[in-house]
């Protein structure tokens, strides 16, 4: 886990907000926790989103690594 950061980050953001979520029940009793429980709800799902939009953009830029580096060798081989 400790290899891949983005992971590591949403497992612990969710794993907070839920804990956040039980607790206000209990301190606040249901009737006034859900309003800040959605608050909590709608800051993991941002959370979430930017985890998953920065997991998109490092899975590109490899590919783009890759490619660059296949297309080197390539050169590197019609060359010899």
């Amino acid at each position: 886990m400790l290899q891949d950061p983005l992971r590591f980050w949403a497992i612990i953001s969710q794993a907070v907000g839920f804990t956040l979520i039980i607790l206000l029940e209990t301190w606040l009793g249901r009737a006034q926790a859900g309003y800040w429980q959605l608050r909590i709800l709608g800051v993991m799902i941002a959370v979430a989103l930017v985890i998953a939009l920065l997991r998109r953009y490092q899975n590109k830029r490899f590919l783009k690594e890759q490619e660059r580096r296949r297309q080197l060798l390539l050169e590197d081989e019609e060359e010899n």
